[in-house]
């Protein structure tokens, strides 16, 4: 996995900085996917240069963090973020550091990371630097705060949620005076922006162990100061890949009350239609599909209905045959392809235009969907005439 570009564009840098006569290492997420064989998508640096020495190294950089002492380096393999080896000043809104140090030491630099497992650096030869047990904590699953628990929470309130969201994605247990301090802290969670939240919680959503993610969220404390109610009861056999799903699935927990819970985690209209969707078929799927359901909703949407079915153990009528070639079969996939529009029905009615012209084609689409009609104009026309509408 170490072969992919990202990591050639990290050893690439970092062989570089070497050759100017810095130290620089990878750090973070990467080290710990390496260690256990998952794949990275971002490989960060580290390293003693300070950003504009970093900057006299490279054609190419882009100051992205530069305050934070971060830089964005640009090299044929591609970007990687730079960052300075540094200490953090006070935390006074319990997320970030007014101010940040820039130091020579690698090991300071460790020091003020959040977990023993991301708090591992690797060289360029494959060594590793590990000065607070991050790959011992990573072979027995363990997360495990740097240091103090209840002072890196008290700095960062979001490294609470991420403790969960890390347990839930990796299958990890939290090691107890860790748990504790998350349980004496919970309450810092409410300092923090909703969108970060729901960044965590869309990983959470599609990690291992999404049930037992939950049964942490409430045995730490932190699930009463979330919006909405987790029931993680409810969890117990939901898996996917798709964070959405989850967010679906937390709205249908929710009852009547849906809208407003979910809402207030900042999803997009876009992500809300999907999951009115998914609920509305659902409701739908108790009394059993129709032709119509099919037509009006996406395999995606029936699919997930279909799932939350059987997560529930609900006596839902779920068809045998694949939604995909349910919805194959029927007579029209689009609206589009109506051979009648409203302009037809007024011509061929006289009348003048109002609801009754929405409420008609729909009466058409409903019968044509149902075989009871075909999509022909003149059988339509004679459709309507017997209807008394022409």
């Amino acid at each position: 996995m170490q072969n992919n570009k990202e990591w050639q564009a990290a050893y690439s840098v970092i062989e570089q900085l070497e050759q100017a006569g810095f130290e620089a290492v990878i750090v973070g997420g990467a080290v710990r996917d390496a260690l256990l064989d998952r794949p990275a998508h971002d490989v960060d640096v580290a390293t003693n240069a300070l950003p504009e020495e970093v900057k006299t190294v490279f054609q190419k950089t882009v100051d992205i963090g530069i305050q934070h002492g971060t830089v964005l380096v640009i090299v044929p393999a591609g970007p990687v973020e730079v960052t300075t080896y540094r200490t953090d000043g006070e935390y006074t809104d319990h997320r970030r550091p007014q101010n940040v140090h820039f130091v020579r030491s690698l090991k300071e630099d460790l020091q003020r990371r959040d977990f023993t497992m991301n708090a591992i650096a690797m060289r360029r030869d494959g060594s590793f630097v590990d000065y607070y047990g991050g790959r011992q904590d990573i072979e027995k699953r363990v997360i495990r705060a740097v240091g103090e628990a209840e002072k890196r929470f008290a700095e960062d309130a979001l490294r609470m949620l991420r403790a969960i969201r890390f347990s839930a994605q990796l299958d990890f247990t939290i090691e107890a005076n860790t748990l504790a301090a998350i349980q004496q802290r919970a309450a810092d969670l409410t300092f923090i922006a909703k969108e970060r939240i729901k960044a965590e919680l869309d990983k959470l959503w599609v990690g291992q162990t999404v049930f037992g993610g939950i049964q942490k969220l409430e045995d730490s404390g932190l699930a009463a100061y979330l919006t909405g109610d987790f029931q993680a009861a409810q969890w117990r056999n939901f898996q996917t890949q798709d964070a959405l799903l989850g967010w679906a699935y937390f709205a249908l927990l929710q009852g009547t009350a849906w809208r407003e819970v979910v809402r207030d985690y900042r999803l997009s209209n876009k992500e809300m239609a999907f999951i009115k969707s998914v609920l509305t078929a659902f409701e739908a799927l108790k009394d059993g599909w129709t032709n119509r359901h099919y037509f009006i909703y996406t395999e995606e949407e029936l699919v997930a209905a279909q799932y939350f079915a059987r997560l529930l153990q609900l006596d839902a009528s779920i068809p045998q045959q694949s939604i995909r070639e349910l919805q194959a079969k029927l007579p029209i996939q689009h609206k589009q392809e109506l051979v009648v529009n409203g302009a037809d029905l007024l011509k061929w009615s006289g009348k003048k235009g109002g609801p009754w012209v929405k409420a008609t084609l729909e009466d058409l689409l409903t019968a044509i969907l149902h075989h009871e009609l075909q999509n022909d104009r003149q059988q339509i026309k004679s459709w309507l005439e017997q209807q008394d509408l022409t």
